[in-house]
């Protein structure tokens, strides 16, 4: 078959397209590339809620995917909003990168002895996500937050340049660029020099499907459809299930003060831990189960018991 990749012109989404694509050429298939930019990729100065998220960098791949100019999308799966056409759906998560936070930062602003992290007291940390400031503020009141959007490698580029003395990217978005840089097909991202460290995601909850990919495609596709889903992991669709759900009940977007992290214990039984903030207060939940969407409903329940969800 010849099937139509669509993907963000960065150089993360391409690398993640390719990644896609040589699965398939694996499998016999045709994969091409189209590039296809977003509102988030257009507007790189003010937050994402005032660009209207969620959605600001998948709106415009659905769009090419319902008007049949691609036959699939390669999304990073935190970008997904809970509610999508009714005519797509994900018909695969392949295997899950690190879903961790990593905190990357200039020597001049490294303080050893701070804790939990080695950042100097009154450092400036870059961020545009709403949760990472929510969850800096809360554990490191001292630090002082600048909005800083971009992909990759402009964050690295203004961290270098001392606009900010730390960032905060997520770590999966770093190995993929470093695998594509060492295939060279991008260039590497500046990283030295820099200390960095991987967040704990039991006290800086990752963003809910971060590190996951989702794999979309046009409902009715079925010869494309079935061919997508054979890169399917299911363990990792497992976790990412408790967390997307979790999301939806929430309805949170990219401009709320959420995060939600599943694990899967040696049992197989699920861990979900979540964080949201209300009314300017960080709520933490957490619960283990085997059924994900039940294991959802639980933390919800904590996280909101004024706003318990229906069975």
């Amino acid at each position: 078959m010849r099937i139509r990749i669509g993907a963000r012109g960065s150089d993360l989404a391409q690398a993640q397209a390719r990644e896609i694509a040589r699965k398939l050429e694996a499998l016999g298939h045709e994969a091409p590339i189209t590039v296809v930019s977003t509102s988030g990729d257009a507007d790189q100065k003010s937050t994402f809620a005032q660009i209207g998220a969620p959605g600001v960098f998948v709106r415009e791949l659905e769009a090419a995917l319902c008007a049949g100019r691609v036959d699939l999308a390669v999304h990073s799966y935190k970008d997904l909003p809970s509610d999508s056409a009714a005519d797509l759906l994900v018909a695969a998560v392949p295997g899950r990168e690190d879903a961790r936070d990593r905190l990357l930062i200039r020597p001049a602003a490294h303080d050893a002895g701070a804790r939990p992290w080695p950042l100097a007291r009154g450092s400036r940390v870059g961020s545009s996500a709403a949760r990472r400031a929510a969850l800096l503020r809360a554990v490191r009141p001292d630090l002082k937050i600048a909005l800083l959007r971009g992909n990759v490698p402009t964050r690295l580029a203004r961290l270098a340049r001392g606009e900010v003395d730390a960032i905060v990217l997520a770590a999966a978005g770093l190995e993929r660029l470093g695998r594509a840089a060492a295939r060279g097909e991008c260039r590497a991202p500046a990283r030295d020099g820099l200390i960095e460290q991987d967040l704990d995601p039991r006290l800086f909850v990752p963003a809910p499907s971060q590190g996951a990919l989702a794999l979309q495609v046009r409902a009715r596709d079925e010869a494309t459809r079935a061919v997508v889903a054979s890169l399917d992991d299911p363990a990792a669709g497992r976790a990412v299930r408790a967390e997307r759900e979790l999301l939806r009940l929430v309805q949170a977007g990219c401009d709320a003060p959420f995060g939600a992290h599943c694990a899967a214990g040696e049992d197989g039984r699920l861990e979900l831990a979540a964080v949201l903030e209300v009314d300017g207060r960080l709520r933490r939940a957490r619960a283990a189960g085997a059924e994900p969407d039940a294991l959802a409903r639980a933390v919800f329940a904590a996280l909101r018991p004024e706003e318990a969800p229906l069975s």
